[in-house]
């Protein structure tokens, strides 16, 4: 199922390229299209400055491989790298992070011009229905970094992760959305993000000072 979403995904950010253009701006900040194109590229075809993307230290190589990657390749044939798909050493894991990244990208061209409307609920349930399971084995993770505040994290059904257990003398921080809402705010996309967030102000300040994401 996910490798299914994954793939939807891919083929629905190759359109979006397509019909946007490489200097359409994203979410990501000072990228346009072709930068973004540039990355998902090296993301898969370049394991080494792909490691940069997590690893503070290599960063500087992902950046590099970004900027050597455009300056080789046209925006047309970036595309098309990434609708051909993955190469074979991702396919088998491809279902297990790329529908989440995909979604993620799709969702920086399609809000990079300052529309932030979501896709309509129905047309995507089974997306967000896969991105709250990955909440659900990653929140923890995403939320590291808050300090002085417990974590809530809150579908439109109601449904609850308890992403950060309060600690003694703490408040808890409500994050209330759509799955694919708070995935993206947890990403770093906060300003994007169509979500309430509700706490004490002790408990909002220590949201809002931390950084979120792996």
């Amino acid at each position: 199922m996910t490798k299914a979403l994954a793939l939807a995904e891919r083929a629905q950010i190759c359109d979006l390229f397509t019909e946007l253009g490489p200097d359409h701006p994203t979410l990501c900040e000072g990228w346009t299209n072709y930068h973004l194109a540039a990355h998902l590229v090296v993301r898969e075809w370049n394991p080494v400055a792909a490691a940069g993307i997590v690893v503070a230290p290599l960063a500087g190589l992902h950046d590099k491989a970004i900027a050597k990657t455009m300056q080789r390749r046209g925006f047309e044939q970036l595309v098309s790298r990434i609708r051909k798909g993955a190469p074979p050493w991702w396919k088998p894991v491809e279902g297990l992070t790329n529908f989440v990244e995909y979604f993620i990208h799709v969702e920086d061209v399609r809000r990079g011009a300052g529309d932030h409307t979501p896709r309509p609920a129905d047309g995507i349930a089974d997306l967000e229905a896969a991105l709250w399971k990955a909440l659900e084995r990653g929140a923890k993770l995403a939320v590291r970094g808050v300090k002085g505040a417990g974590v809530d994290l809150v579908d439109d059904h109601g449904d609850v992760i308890h992403a950060r257990a309060a600690g003694p003398g703490e408040d808890v921080v409500t994050i209330t959305g759509r799955p694919g809402e708070v995935q993206l705010y947890l990403v770093g996309r906060r300003a994007a993000a169509q979500v309430s967030i509700d706490g004490s102000p002790a408990a909002l300040a220590a949201l809002d000072a931390a950084k979120l994401g792996i």
